[in-house]
């Protein structure tokens, strides 16, 4: 692909290599998801005991000393859908960059 420089001349964009920096990015974000998933962040207040991964998913719930099946579950649901919003956010704002930068992102 070409694209007009600033100074008018033209810079081709080596495929490849775009390839493998995306494989080597996807490869660090891959490997920081398992770093999150094995991280566990436990929190205890007033008889309420939470056990939380790094990746957000919760593994228990306990309310004096009784596990909470059903608050984990929606819980997690919850967790999962404002992830979602997030992420289509963040995807709508990239996409207003793209435009922004004329295209040179895509």
């Amino acid at each position: 692909m070409l694209v007009k420089n600033v100074e008018g001349g033209f810079m081709v964009f080596d495929k490849f290599k775009q390839l493998g920096q995306l494989k080597q990015i996807r490869d660090q974000a891959v490997a920081m998801q398992k770093q999150l998933d094995d991280e566990v962040i436990e929190v205890e207040d007033n008889g309420v005991r939470v056990v939380i991964t790094g990746s957000q998913k919760i593994q228990t719930v306990t309310i004096d000393g009784q596990y909470q099946e059903r608050l984990v579950k929606v819980l997690n649901d919850a967790i999962k859908k404002s992830q979602q919003v997030a992420a289509k956010k963040l995807q709508e704002m990239s996409g207003g960059l793209k435009g922004l930068l004329g295209g040179a992102m895509g």
